[in-house]
């Protein structure tokens, strides 16, 4: 795994397959530029099984500001503003499975256009793609593949088990952009996501337990 890949954990549960919390808020401006938010909540147990086994200096999550910077200088157009890292009582499904904390990290970027940001999504790991009709002010439409299709379905057990691991750990996101917009989600057998449509702001939210247990896929698309 490429530690770029690492860096951000903004849908980075499907990289680990575990039980991590990941939010971003994404805002365009009319010239293309803009700004995203990440979040993401990992619990200290899964954190450290990348310190076992002779692996404890090289961690499955950003260590620092220093880990980010390197990946953020890869990408052009892009500059890392802010960052924060700090250990918070876990409330998830793991209960006393783990030490009860979970470490928080927050971090603000800055991208100059719009490349710089598919540029983001994709090493996410989002295949993201930006495309506007061909006359003047004609609609734009972002689509995200959060998650491929897949041929391996999960028992109902399994599910059932992910479902109460994971237990308040989600995926967010959300974008603002400079006209009226609106979301669209694939599958729509999500059938817990959240949707939240409010002019120039959109938002998707989904229980990462739900999400693991998905076999169809995972696509948005945000028109504006």
């Amino acid at each position: 795994m490429k530690i770029i890949r690492i860096i951000f954990l903004v849908m980075a549960v499907f990289f680990l397959n575990s039980c991590i919390g990941a939010s971003a808020d994404i805002s365009i401006r009319a010239d293309g530029s803009g700004r995203i938010a990440l979040e993401y909540r990992i619990s200290k147990m899964l954190e450290s099984l990348g310190r076992q086994d002779g692996n404890e200096h090289r961690p499955i999550i950003p260590a620092g500001r220093e880990d980010f910077e390197r990946g953020v200088a890869r990408i052009p157009g892009l500059t890392l503003r802010s960052f924060s890292s700090k250990e918070v009582r876990s409330t998830s499904g793991f209960g006393g499975a783990n030490d009860g904390s979970d470490i928080v990290t927050k971090a603000v970027l800055e991208f100059r256009d719009t490349a710089a940001l598919l540029s983001f999504l994709d090493i996410t790991g989002s295949h993201a793609s930006l495309v506007q009709g061909n006359e003047p002010h004609s609609a734009q439409m972002l689509r995200l593949v959060m998650l491929e299709p897949s041929a391996r379905a999960l028992n109902a057990d399994m599910v059932s088990l992910l479902e109460e691991a994971c237990a308040g750990y989600e995926l967010k996101i959300s974008l603002s952009v400079p006209k009226t917009a609106s979301l669209t989600v694939t599958p729509p057998s999500v059938s817990a996501a959240r949707v939240v449509s409010s002019g120039k702001k959109v938002s998707f939210a989904v229980e990462i337990g739900e999400l693991l247990a998905l076999s169809d896929g995972l696509a948005l698309e945000i028109v504006w």
